[in-house]
């Protein structure tokens, strides 16, 4: 690709999710990034568990808040949207030879349920703020990816940016819906107070939202 092609694209991926870190307030980590790169096919193999994943939250909501007909609406196009990115993660991974195998959860989606409340509309609306800070975390790792990977890879990240950033802010518009701005802003502070942590802190086994492997605290310590 010519470079003032590339620097375009990656124009276009900086003002898609410069709002997406500037709500999360932590990036990345490198050390997860050289991480992702060093275990390629168990980066796909989960990054296809959590498209599935957000499918079934979407469809749990539907058939849990049948009386809310806007997120009907909008988690009904999510789930099929989030179906349609697992069957295109299932192709790459036949086209590499990489096999979907079973591998254990990461801490970071229960790590952050932990903190949504028992009792409505509380449950509601943390559960929604919950599903905004996941979709837009990964869409900050498919950004922090991209510029690492390979054409077809890095393209196809790339394409998942633009279509689920959009489902980060149906999220939080749910969640709007559900309560009032100003609730919801402390609550995201609240979830949010959670999700550092676990993208920060170390991990031992590598996942789509794990945080810094742990040997590289060790030897920073």
């Amino acid at each position: 690709m010519p470079a003032h092609a590339r620097k375009k694209e990656e124009q276009q991926d900086q003002a898609l999710v410069a709002p997406l870190r500037e709500f999360l307030g932590c990036a990345t980590p490198a050390a997860w990034i050289d991480w992702a790169l060093d275990n390629p096919a168990l980066l796909l193999i989960d990054h296809a568990n959590c498209e599935k994943k957000a499918a079934s939250t979407a469809l749990n909501l539907i058939f849990r808040y049948t009386d809310f007909p806007e997120l009907l609406h909008k988690l009904s196009r999510l789930a099929r949207e989030e179906l349609r990115h697992f069957e295109q993660v299932l192709k790459i991974m036949q086209q590499r030879g990489i096999s979907y195998e079973t591998i254990g959860a990461a801490r970071y989606a229960s790590g952050l349920r932990a903190g949504v409340r028992s009792s409505e509309p509380g449950r509601l609306v943390d559960t929604l703020v919950v599903g905004a800070i996941i979709e837009a975390r990964s869409c900050e790792r498919f950004a922090a990816l991209a510029p690492h990977l390979d054409a077809e890879l890095a393209a196809f990240y790339r394409s998942l940016l633009k279509s689920e950033s959009r489902h980060f802010r149906d999220y939080l518009k749910l969640a709007e819906q559900a309560s009032d701005a100003a609730e919801v802003a402390r609550r995201v502070e609240v979830l949010l107070a959670l999700e550092a942590p676990l993208i920060q802190g170390e991990d031992q086994e590598f996942r789509f939202h794990s945080g810094i492997p742990a040997e590289v605290i060790a030897v920073s310590a």
